[in-house]
């Protein structure tokens, strides 16, 4: 399922890379990254909060993303397999 929005992403990349879908996708590619990173480096203070201040990046976008278009927020959140947030959920 990433691999294949990998892949959308990729050709729209080419597009508009400034696009808060594609900004929000790089953000949860570097989150995976460095939780992955962190399992092994439970210690490793500096990128936990590199790691704090990408989620705090990302969750603002998707604030921003679901006040302006709520169809393109769900899409989103569906495609990258990402939770919704308990502040954006209750806004329906």
């Amino acid at each position: 399922m990433i691999k294949n929005s990998f892949i959308s992403f990729q050709e729209k990349k080419k597009e508009n890379s400034g696009s808060v879908e594609f900004q929000v996708f790089s953000f949860t590619n570097k989150i995976r990254r460095l939780t992955s990173h962190l399992e092994l480096h439970r210690k490793d203070y500096l990128s936990q909060r590199g790691l704090r201040k990408i989620l705090g990046k990302r969750q603002r976008l998707l604030s921003y993303l679901s006040k302006k278009n709520r169809v393109r927020y769900k899409e989103l959140i569906n495609q990258l397999d990402i939770r919704e947030s308990k502040k954006i959920s209750f806004l329906n």
